[in-house]
C-alpha cells in the first residue's frame, strides 16, 4: 500500500489522539486499538528501531511477558489466555509507537488530548445534571455527598478512581499549558481558553472526589510549577506567580470544601477510622457503612494478600487464580466482610506478588519507575507527574489488572519513550540501527 509520509504521519498521530481521548470508554477504545494495529501492519517497513528503543519496548511489554513466562502456573489455561488478552496492548503500543517514535508530536498530542478530554467530561457533566436532577439536587444541598463521584463515573461507564486518575493527569497537563501560554506570550484569548479548560478539569477532579487523585493532582501542580516557573523565571517573578496561583487554587478549593462538608470527614475521620481493627473488620458493627472505603479495609486486604503470597512463593498462584485464591483465603480466615464483597488486592505490587511470586513486584517496579526515569531525563513535568500518579495509584489500587490502567499506561509510556528517544537522537546520543 502506497501512502505519502505526510498522510501517514497525520493518520498515525490521529490514531494516537483518538485512542487517548477514548481511553475512558473501553469498547470504542478497544476497537480503535485494533484498527491502529491493523493499519500499522500494512506499513511494517516504516518501523525504525534503535537498541535502546528495543530495550524500552521490552520494559513496556514486561507485564505481558511475565504472564507468558509463567503461563504454565495457571490452573485454568482458558482464564490465563483471557488474562493475557487484556494485556495485549502492551505489545501493540511499544511495537508500533516506539517503532515510529520520530513521528510523535508530543506537545501537540498532549495539549489536544487534555483539551478534548476536558470537553468530553464537560458534556457528560451537563448530561448528568439532566438525567440525574435528584442526585444533583442532593449534592447541592449537601446530602449523601459521598456517592456523587461514583454515580457520575458510573453514568459514563467507568470506575471512579480510574476516571479520576485520568482527570488528574488531564488537569496537570492543562496547568502546564496555562504556564506555557504565559511564558511564550500567547494572545489574550488563548490564555483565557487555557485557563478556562484548566479550571474545568480542576473542578471535575474535585467533583469525582477520590482521595489519591486529588493528592496526585496537587503534587502534579507542584511539579509543573517547579519545572515551568522556578526553573525558567527569576526568583522574584517565580514567587509572584506562585502567590497568584495559590490564592486562585486555594480559593476554589476552600469554597468547594465549604460547600462539601463531607469532604472534611472523608479526608480525616472516615479515612483513618478503626485502625485497631486490621484483619478484624467483622468486629465492627455495620462495616459496610463505616469502613467500606476506609484505610483499615485496604490494610486488612493487604495483610491477607501478603500472608497468602508468602505461602505460594516462589512462583505465585497464577494469573488466573489470584482473585479466587484471595477470596478463598478470606473465607478460610473467617473474614466474612471481605469474603462477602470479594475485595481485590488494591495494591499492584501485592497483586503481582500473589500471582507471579518473586518476579511480580520486580516487574511492577521496573515498569512504573522507568516512566519516572524518562521524565527526569528529559526534565518534563508532565511525564514526572504521570509517573507519580501511576505509582501512588497502584499503591492503593491495581490498575495493571484492568483495561483503563493497562492501555492507559501502555499508551502514554510508549509516547513518553518516543519523546525521550527523539531527545536522544537530537543530542546525538542515539542512532537508528534498523
Amino acid at each position: 500500500m502506497n501512502i505519502s509520509e505526510k498522510n501517514f504521519n497525520k493518520i498515525f498521530n490521529g490514531f494516537l489522539f483518538f485512542i487517548a481521548i477514548a481511553m475512558i470508554f473501553r469498547k470504542p477504545c478497544t476497537w480503535l486499538i485494533i484498527l491502529f494495529a491493523v493499519f500499522n501492519l500494512f506499513f511494517l517497513k516504516k518501523l525504525k528501531f534503535t537498541q535502546t528503543s528495543l530495550l524500552l519496548g521490552a520494559v513496556i511489554a514486561s507485564p505481558l511477558l511475565l504472564e507468558i513466562l509463567l503461563f504454565w502456573n495457571n490452573n485454568s489455561y482458558l482464564m490465563g489466555i483471557k488474562s493475557i488478552e487484556k494485556s495485549i496492548s502492551l505489545l501493540i503500543f511499544p511495537l508500533f509507537i516506539l517503532g515510529n517514535f520520530q513521528r510523535i508530536k508530543f506537545f501537540k498530542l498532549t495539549q489536544l488530548y487534555s483539551f478534548f478530554t476536558t470537553s468530553i467530561i464537560l458534556f457528560f457533566f451537563i448530561r448528568f445534571t439532566v438525567i440525574a436532577p435528584d442526585l444533583m439536587n442532593k449534592y447541592l444541598n449537601g446530602i449523601d455527598l459521598w456517592e456523587m463521584g461514583y454515580e457520575f463515573s458510573n453514568s459514563i461507564g467507568i470506575h471512579a478512581p480510574a476516571l479520576n486518575m485520568h482527570l488528574s493527569f488531564v488537569a496537570i497537563i492543562n496547568l502546564y499549558f496555562v504556564f506555557n501560554a504565559f511564558r511564550e506570550r500567547k494572545g489574550f484569548l488563548i490564555k483565557i481558553v487555557n485557563f478556562t479548560i484548566f479550571g474545568l478539569s480542576f473542578f471535575f477532579v474535585l467533583f469525582v472526589n477520590t482521595r489519591m487523585a486529588l493528592f496526585n493532582m496537587l503534587i502534579g501542580f507542584v511539579l509543573v510549577f517547579f519545572y515551568q516557573v522556578i526553573r525558567k523565571y527569576n526568583f522574584k517573578k517565580g514567587i509572584g506567580i506562585a502567590a497568584v496561583g495559590l490564592v486562585l487554587l486555594g480559593s476554589i478549593f476552600l469554597l468547594f470544601v465549604q460547600k462539601n462538608p463531607y469532604m472534611k470527614e472523608k479526608y480525616t475521620a472516615a479515612t483513618f477510622a478503626y485502625m485497631d481493627k486490621i484483619g478484624k473488620l467483622d468486629a465492627i458493627e455495620n462495616p459496610e457503612i463505616k469502613v467500606f472505603n476506609s484505610f483499615v479495609t485496604r490494610v486488612s486486604i493487604w495483610k491477607s494478600a501478603w500472608e497468602l503470597s508468602l505461602k505460594n512463593l516462589p512462583f505465585g498462584v497464577g494469573a488466573s487464580d489470584g482473585k479466587p485464591e484471595l477470596d478463598n483465603y478470606y473465607k478460610q480466615t473467617n473474614q466474612h466482610f471481605l469474603a462477602k464483597y470479594e475485595f481485590p488486592t488494591h495494591n499492584q505490587f501485592l497483586d503481582f506478588l500473589l500471582k507471579y511470586g518473586i518476579l511480580g513486584p520486580i516487574v511492577v517496579f521496573l515498569y512504573i519507575f522507568t516512566i519516572g526515569y524518562l521524565g527526569f531525563r528529559v526534565k518534563n513535568a508532565i511525564i514526572i507527574a504521570f509517573f507519580f500518579i501511576f505509582f501512588t495509584s497502584n499503591l492503593t489500587d491495581d490498575f495493571l489488572l484492568r483495561f483503563d490502567g493497562i492501555a492507559f499506561s501502555g499508551l502514554w509510556f510508549s509516547i513518553f519513550g518516543s519523546y525521550w528517544l527523539q531527545e536522544k537522537i537530537t543530542a546525538g546520543k542515539e542512532e537508528l540501527v534498523f
